[in-house]
């Protein structure tokens, strides 16, 4: 599975109001793997800062004066998160800001959730955390993520922390096994087996408190990340 863990910073709280997006940060996983790949621009709002907005940010107009606006990075922009799964903290917020920028760029854009399925972390952490604060610097601390270096908000600073808040999140998963990568595309595999397939095999009975195990272990899984990955697994395979 692509996900990339995205993050915006605008001009103040409401795109109704007229504000802007003037920072987009992205980081790209494959298999819960980090790939390396990023996606950051600053963009130039064309409106004025919210009182508070720029403090939160550190960003000017005078900075943002040079960046390009959203028309001009819109292609590039969604071609980075084409086919992904989204992994936004407050999705509804960010989701809101870019989901107005694509229809000022043009109806021909439509929205993120025509391009890309949505997974919003806040709603996992108050699922996980009821009745806790929820903020991303409130799950560095709980979950041992270092935000030490977090002093301003950054667009691409905080996906980089929201990604690893989003794997400590969902952990355990991995543990299963079932997100190893395959072979890199066009590369043969070089397992090889020797035995023959056909030869008379020992059946495995499962006993019931071993099923009752495992069930127990799916729903912890599930009650952790919204989903397991084994249900998908048995999805695919046909029940």
């Amino acid at each position: 599975m692509r996900q990339v863990v995205l993050d915006t910073e605008t001009t103040g709280l409401s795109w109704e109001r007229g504000n802007r997006v003037v920072e987009i940060g992205c980081v790209e996983f494959v298999e819960r793997r980090p790939t390396g790949r990023t996606y950051h621009q600053y963009l130039k709002p064309d409106c004025a800062f919210e009182p508070g907005a720029q403090e939160v940010t550190g960003l000017t107009l005078e900075f943002l004066a040079d960046k390009p606006v959203f028309t001009d990075v819109v292609e590039e922009f969604l071609e980075f998160i084409a086919g992904a799964e989204l992994v936004i903290h407050n999705a509804a917020f960010d989701v809101g800001f870019l989901d107005n920028e694509l229809r000022l760029a043009g109806a021909q854009y439509g929205c993120l959730a025509d391009r890309c399925r949505i997974e919003d972390s806040l709603l996992l952490a108050r699922h996980r955390f009821p009745g806790q604060r929820n903020s991303l610097d409130a799950l560095c601390r709980r979950l041992g993520v270092d935000n030490a270096h977090r002093q301003l908000h950054g667009a691409l600073l905080d996906a980089q922390l929201l990604a690893e808040v989003y794997i400590a999140l969902t952990s355990g998963q991995e543990e299963i096994g079932f997100a190893a990568p395959g072979p890199a595309a066009g590369e043969e595999s070089k397992a090889s087996y020797t035995a023959d397939v056909r030869l008379h095999r020992p059946r495995v009975v499962v006993l019931a408190a071993e099923l009752a195990a495992h069930e127990a272990r799916l729903e912890t899984l599930r009650s952790m990340a919204g989903h397991a990955v084994w249900d998908e697994v048995v999805e695919l395979a046909g029940g």
